[in-house]
């Protein structure tokens, strides 16, 4: 009896990773469901309707005066930027040199270094770093940031890693940006402030984290409907097993070199800036190597690093998400006054 309480106490104080894990078993027995143009029209769904509302949750949520301090955080701000796109991409390339001499698939590589160019997504790591007990506000503004920054640096990094190039559709980014992140935001702000919203005690958090849960299912619903990608499964297992090894060794080495400079940044602030610079979006992604590569036959290898990096930064950061909760809480209590 003890250890079946045990048991459902570990489930309920756990139950976004254990959401994780139901949704990929579901999309891998029947993807069609939620993979694009399937009955859940997740292009829809998902970009205009989970997408916004984990946004207008965290409107709701924060506190405007702990927003006006997360823009003056500019150290906390230029650390994630420069992490993203200028140490991933060095720290990929020479992985990529080293992997050369044991013969890696060449369009593997070039997918890896294709992946380490990316933007921050605007949900994943968001999420995360609310679920651990992070800095939010500094995670939204750093993702929102980095999708900003990503229309322009992007394409230059691809450019100078790789040697091509393409232009990112400008306006229908910013727009997609505004209507789905900045408009519900500012929306979950005024309704803070002019209504009794806030005061109706109504599960917010748990309104959230089950629109990022749809995100996974979709997401992992398109990975299995993914078609024949033209590479052994030797190949697939080995860009797996890779992609696993560099996401890990990133939020390793970032949350090391945050924390090296806790003079500066907080446990909090830590989370946040471990989640949003070493995750990559796969939205933002997908649409520029299509552009990119419009043609080759190639495409789905280059593509395949970057569809395995979103469910494996989604999955580990849920487990890493639990560990960076109990280290924070360990942090303030240390903090307390003797």
């Amino acid at each position: 009896m003890a250890r079946r309480i045990l048991f459902w106490n570990v489930i309920r104080k756990q139950w976004l990773l254990v959401g994780i894990v139901i949704c990929i078993i579901f999309a891998c027995i029947y993807p069609k469901l939620g993979s694009k143009e399937g009955p859940l029209i997740p292009e829809i769904t998902v970009k205009y309707i989970s997408v916004p509302v984990i946004f207008l949750v965290s409107g709701i949520s924060l506190r405007t005066e702990t927003l006006f301090y997360t823009f003056q955080q500019y150290k906390l701000h230029l650390f994630v930027q420069i992490f993203t796109f200028v140490c991933i991409p060095i720290f990929m390339q020479f992985l990529v040199i080293i992997l050369r001499i044991f013969g890696v698939n060449p369009w593997i590589l070039k997918g890896l270094i294709t992946v380490a160019c990316m933007p921050p997504p605007v949900s994943s790591a968001v999420l995360l770093t609310k679920s651990a007990q992070g800095n939010e506000t500094a995670a939204i503004f750093n993702s929102v940031l980095g999708s900003f920054l990503g229309i322009l640096v992007t394409p230059i990094s691809l450019l100078f890693n790789l040697g091509y190039t393409t232009l990112v559709p400008i306006f229908s980014t910013v727009f997609q940006l505004t209507v789905t992140v900045l408009f519900p935001l500012l929306l979950g702000q005024v309704l803070k402030k002019y209504t009794e919203i806030r005061e109706h005690n109504m599960p917010l958090n748990t309104i959230s984290q089950l629109a990022l849960l749809f995100v996974v299912y979709t997401t992992f619903c398109d990975t299995f409907m993914t078609a024949d990608i033209g590479l052994d499964a030797i190949d697939v297992l080995i860009t797996v097993a890779l992609v696993l090894f560099i996401h890990f060794v990133l939020i390793v080495i970032s949350f090391r070199c945050a924390w090296y400079f806790r003079n500066y940044f907080n446990a909090s602030d830590v989370v946040a800036i471990t989640f949003c610079s070493t995750h990559k979006s796969l939205t933002l992604g997908i649409p520029i190597l299509r552009l990119m590569f419009q043609g080759y036959s190639h495409l789905h290898q280059i593509s395949l690093p970057l569809m395995v990096y979103h469910p494996i930064q989604i999955i580990l950061g849920g487990i890493m998400g639990i560990q960076m909760k109990d280290w924070i809480q360990k942090q303030s209590i240390r903090r307390l006054p003797i």
